[in-house]
């Protein structure tokens, strides 16, 4: 089955690529079990320097690589831009930093002499072959935080992007060759997702990473599981949005506003489930929508668009769904909760639009009250307490990442307490940065991306015992 380019903005099919074969797959399997024994060889220096050169082609190849992400999954073309800029920020901070984080770690003497050790320490050596199945909603940035760790430790990388950012995928392979990778330091492997199990069991993969849903966390941790490989899962979120009495409340609707509907409200750590404490759900509730229903719909690569098209029709679809089963067991919509079809659509019926929502009166017998709302919804909910807020917050089966606004010492620390998530961010959206850990728990996933934890998670940690010669 061709893997295709479908432009979401019109729904146009601008290109098809044949997938690799039998023979192109071991041969690309080949190339990286050959590239991996001479890589983990090179030393950090190397490595450092490649990264640093590849953050250069990021930064002089930003137009034509944003242009790229924003025809085949649709974000606003200054969100792409911004995205191959993080991306070289990103390979930099690991060229900086990567060899200290990983360096060999020495016990004090007094703590091993009872081993019988004259010395002894942790070498963080590389695991080989890492396979990476990305989604298309960040189709750079999600290959560069698994991949600049990856490299910089001395592993190689197997890149199985999602299907309709082909173009993307190749656009990386050819941007770390230009970078001076190595052959077969990274690759990427067009294949249709039912050859991922094949390439999952082959003794020359030594891991897996994966970004994507639930459903296709399961499969591949099962498949890796079964192999006995070392798995790190980054999957769904609904993210909750926590308002209190003590918040900077025209500061929390504009981030509010900007966490939804970021990338289209495609994003797992979007915020999702905003829980506004009952002293200022009014007004925070009025100005929500109203800059909801402010923000302008189109052409992606328009500079004035604020939201442009979901990436496939079936993520429309899937959206819609989830709304009309809300809105028929007595949801309100308070701005959007209409398909495109109508007064709402921004282009004449083409592209797969779907307008800014928010939703009150959500209840748990809703679908959308605990399953991921992939796109630009909103659910609002009116609690009376912090406890009652925890409450809700935790009354989901994701637990990625998590938003509270208050200026409350105490209830800060109460949030990093008791909400189950991998991260709490006070006054401000979540957002992923190199020196931060990034995962969550719960159905988000287990492991962690960036930071010396996201380095680490594909080395072998080995202990050197030395004794009396």
């Amino acid at each position: 089955m061709p893997i295709a380019t479908v432009n979401p903005t019109t729904g146009e099919t601008l290109e098809t690529f044949e997938p690799l074969g039998h023979d192109g797959l071991e041969l690309r399997l080949a190339r990286a079990e050959a590239a991996f024994r001479e890589y983990r060889t090179v030393g950090f220096e190397f490595r450092s320097e490649l990264l640093r050169r590849a953050a250069g082609v990021f930064e002089t190849e930003q137009e034509q690589l944003a242009r790229t992400v924003t025809t085949e999954m649709g974000k606003p073309l200054g969100q792409a831009r911004a995205e191959a800029a993080k991306c070289a920020k990103a390979l930099r901070w690991y060229a900086d930093h990567g060899a200290a984080l990983i360096a060999d770690e020495l016990p004090g003497e007094e703590d091993v002499a009872d081993s019988g050790a004259v010395a002894a320490l942790v070498r963080y050596r590389p695991l080989g072959a890492v396979l990476a199945v990305m989604p298309w909603n960040f189709p750079l940035w999600q290959v560069i935080r698994f991949a600049a760790p990856a490299l910089m430790a001395g592993n190689v990388c197997l890149l199985k992007h999602a299907s309709n950012v082909p173009r993307t995928a190749l656009a990386l392979e050819e941007l770390f060759w230009r970078a001076g990778a190595p052959e077969g330091c990274f690759q990427t492997l067009l294949i249709d997702s039912s050859a991922v199990e094949g390439v999952i069991r082959d003794r020359r993969v030594a891991a897996v990473t994966l970004t994507g849903s639930e459903g296709a966390g399961r499969s591949v941790a099962a498949v890796a599981g079964d192999a006995l490989k070392k798995t790190v899962l980054e999957l769904g979120g609904s993210d909750p949005f926590i308002v209190l009495p003590s918040a900077d409340l025209q500061a929390a609707v504009r981030t509010a506003v900007r966490a939804r509907t970021q990338n289209n409200g495609q994003s797992c750590i979007a915020a999702k489930r905003f829980i506004v404490h009952t002293d200022v759900y009014p007004w925070f509730a009025a100005a929500f929508a109203q800059e909801m229903r402010a923000l302008r719909i189109g052409d992606p690569l328009d500079p004035e668009t604020e939201i442009g098209p979901l990436a496939t029709r079936q993520g429309r679809d899937d959206l819609a769904a989830l709304v009309s089963d809300a809105l028929a067991h007595g949801a309100t919509a308070e701005a959007g909760g209409l398909r495109t079809n109508g007064s709402t659509d921004p282009v004449d019926g083409a592209g797969w639009y779907y307008p800014p929502t928010v939703l009150t009166k959500v209840t748990p017998a809703m679908r959308i009250h605990h399953e991921e709302a992939f796109g630009p919804v909103a659910t609002l909910y009116r609690v009376n307490s912090l406890d009652e807020a925890i409450e809700v917050a935790n009354d989901s089966p994701y637990g990625l990442s998590s938003n509270v606004w208050t200026n409350d010492p105490a209830e800060r620390d109460r949030c990093i307490r008791d909400l189950d998530a991998g991260g709490v961010f006070f006054n401000g959206m979540t957002a992923s940065h190199p020196a931060l850990p990034f995962g969550g728990v719960k159905r988000s996933g287990y492991g962690r991306e960036l930071a010396g934890h996201g380095i680490r998670e594909f080395c072998n940690a080995t202990t050197v015992w030395v004794g009396q010669s």
